[in-house]
Order: structure tokens, then sequence, then C-alpha cells
């Protein structure tokens, strides 16, 4: 069970340990880009090219679903970002049980969005969890964990990635546990336990009273989505995708732009601490490095 592109690997680890895919639930295929079409999510173009069955129902709570995987018969029911609430029902149909692909290392950072917040949070280090499902949120016993670190300068975007490909490795090393009866199960501390909430426009906005660390992982942690942004280069309301901390402190007023030029836009930041823009998208335009929109679109120095 699984939607996006983070659950492809796992998918894909599974098909090739040669596991017997029974079927693949997916959200329903939604409209995309001008022309709306319905486009298939990652994980159903994958189960199709496999000849795998692919459901997609709009709700698991009016039976349906229960009704097709009791009619699947499956040992277990592997989880990777689905998008939905399993119902306790469902968890207790397959006699392995449920697990789940999360992309944290668990109780850290439970919910819909734990590498962004990882990011946000200037974490240097993540990872990926396997875990028995519980009907509390991500809150099930840990099978086995795999941390990374991550880069000063990577973005969430590029630790999906990564986290993606670790996930298919691990769960593919999961599943042959539970296969053989060697899988441990280790109780989270929920004591430890934060919370990564879904993301939203409201994020957006940069407060330059923050320091230039703290803004510079925020423009990492909403890449590709939903963006900082910004209205103090040139007046209007513009996207940052690329920054770097200055190795400098200055004494002019948070959001003072200090530069701008070849190198990037220099903006003071809370603590004295400066930010450099180096990459930015105004609004109808295409996304540029910071020389590029400078070329047409000249920009004040305020101190």
């Amino acid at each position: 069970m699984g939607t996006p592109e983070f659950a492809v690997p796992s998918l894909r680890a599974l098909v090739e340990a040669g596991h017997d895919l029974c079927g693949v639930f997916t959200q329903p295929d939604r409209p995309k880009n001008r022309g709306m079409r319905l486009q298939p999510t990652p994980v159903k173009e994958y189960a199709m090219s496999k000849e795998i069955p692919v459901y997609q129902p709009a709700t698991l709570k009016d039976g349906t679903a229960l009704a097709q995987i009791k009619a699947l018969a499956p040992e277990l029911i592997v989880v990777a970002a689905y998008g939905r609430i399993l119902p306790k029902e469902l968890l207790d149909c397959p006699p392995l049980g449920c697990v789940n692909v999360h992309s944290s290392l668990l109780p850290k950072y439970r919910g819909a969005a734990p590498i962004n917040w990882a990011v946000i949070h200037g974490e240097t280090e993540t990872g990926v969890t396997i875990m028995h499902m519980a009907p509390e949120l991500d809150a099930g016993d840990i099978i086995l964990q795999q941390s990374t670190p991550i880069g000063p300068d990577e973005t969430a975007a590029q630790l999906h990635d990564r986290l993606a490909c670790i996930g298919g490795e691990l769960i593919a090393k999961a599943v042959s546990m539970l296969e053989d009866g060697t899988a441990p199960r280790h109780p989270q501390d929920p004591s430890k336990a934060t919370y990564a909430p879904m993301l939203s426009r409201e994020m957006s906005p940069i407060d330059w009273t923050k320091s230039a660390k703290e803004i510079h992982d925020q423009v990492r942690g909403l890449i590709p989505w939903p963006a900082t942004t910004t209205q103090i280069i040139g007046g209007r309301t513009v996207k940052i995708f690329s920054t770097a901390v200055a190795g400098r402190t200055v004494s002019a007023a948070p959001g003072t732009i200090l530069a701008a030029g070849g190198e990037g836009i220099d903006i003071a930041c809370g603590g004295g601490t400066v930010l450099r823009v180096l990459e930015l998208q105004a609004e109808g335009k295409r996304r540029m490095t910071a020389a590029e929109y400078l070329r047409g679109n000249p920009v004040a120095i305020t101190g």
C-alpha cells in the first residue's frame, strides 16, 4: 500500500526479492498539469509495469477495501507513504500484520512530513524505520532502523530520494526476517516522541529576525513545496530555492539588503547574521540564479 515516488523503491525491492505481490493499493488517479488529465500514481505505474493487480479505493471506511483485502488473503501488508490511515480491522487482517516504511528515526518525527521537519529543525541525522503498525500514529514496535547524516546544504527533496532508497533496502531485510520468524519487536519510548505535521503555505514567508542558519534550514526544508517566500527582494513575492549562510556578522537591521551581485543577494538576518540568496523564482517566471534575476530586476541596496 503506497502512493508517491517515495514508495516505489520499497515496492521494487519486494518484487526483486521474489515475493508474491497479490495486490497493490494506491490512491485514486488525480488530475494534473494544464490539461488536468488523470495521472496514475508512481506506485500504480510501477505495479502495472510488473502486471500486479492494482486497487484504488476512494476510502478505507466503507468496507469495500477490507473485503478486497480479505479476498486477496495476504500474509503481510507493507505500507509506504500510502496517504491514508488504516482502520484497525484492516491492520488485524493479515496473519503477519502490517508493517510501515517511515522516513525518520522513530519515535522522533511521527506524522506526515518527517523529512521536511528534520531539515527545518536543522537535524544532522535522520533515517528510516520499519515498524509494526498500530492504531496510534507511527507508534508501533520497531523492527529495523538505519540512520544517515543530513548534509548542511541538503534539501528535503534530495534527502527524500536517499531515504526512499534506504527504505527499499530496509524493507527487503525486514520482510525476510518476518518470513523466517526472526524479526525483533522494540517498543517505542512515547516520552521521546516528536511530531511532523503536514506542510502548508503559511510556513513559506521568511521571518528575517531569525538567524541565517534558521532561515537556511527553512529554505532547504520546504523544497520542493511549498518553498519559502519573501517580498523584500524587488518588492514582489519571490520564492527562494537556494541559500548559503555567509561567514560574517553585521549590525544592520534584519531584512536589510547588504549586497546584490554575481555571487548572490546578501540579506541581514537576526543576531547580526547574513544569508546569501543564490537561487529564486519571481511570480510567473522560471527558477533562476540570483545573478540571472538581477540582470532584469535591479535590487536596491538598503544598508
